[in-house]
């Protein structure tokens, strides 16, 4: 039996809603400390999205007491409950690292349209 070739069914999860870069988003994550495990909740802008499969994952960044954090969840983890959009970003690029060199206003992003 060859088992570099099993096949996995991935199962999106129904609770992360569709997001992209430049959208301002809420994750909730369970983390494990020690024997107990809660909901850990980490708000910030997607400055990276990556498609690939099994191994999908977004990086969110926000800035806490003027240092920049950032947080990178795979799509399909267990791990992350739910993804909540705050608000969606008006971007022209699908890797916003440059906001890594920015600070305070400069870092905003433009809120993108209501849809109709």
């Amino acid at each position: 039996m060859d088992l570099s070739r099993t096949i996995i069914d991935l199962k999106e999860n129904p609770n992360i809603e569709d997001f992209g870069p430049g959208d301002t988003v809420r994750v909730h994550a369970k983390v494990v400390e020690g024997e107990r495990e809660r909901t850990q909740i980490f708000e910030g802008v997607v400055i990276r999205r990556r498609n690939a499969g099994s191994s999908s994952n977004f990086t969110v960044r926000r800035i806490t007491h003027d240092v920049g954090v950032e947080r990178t969840f795979p799509i399909y983890s267990p791990r992350v409950e739910k993804v909540e959009v705050i608000r969606k970003g008006k971007v022209r690029r699908a890797k916003l690292y440059y906001l890594r060199g920015l600070t305070g206003r400069a870092a905003r992003i433009k809120e993108a349209a209501r849809q109709r």
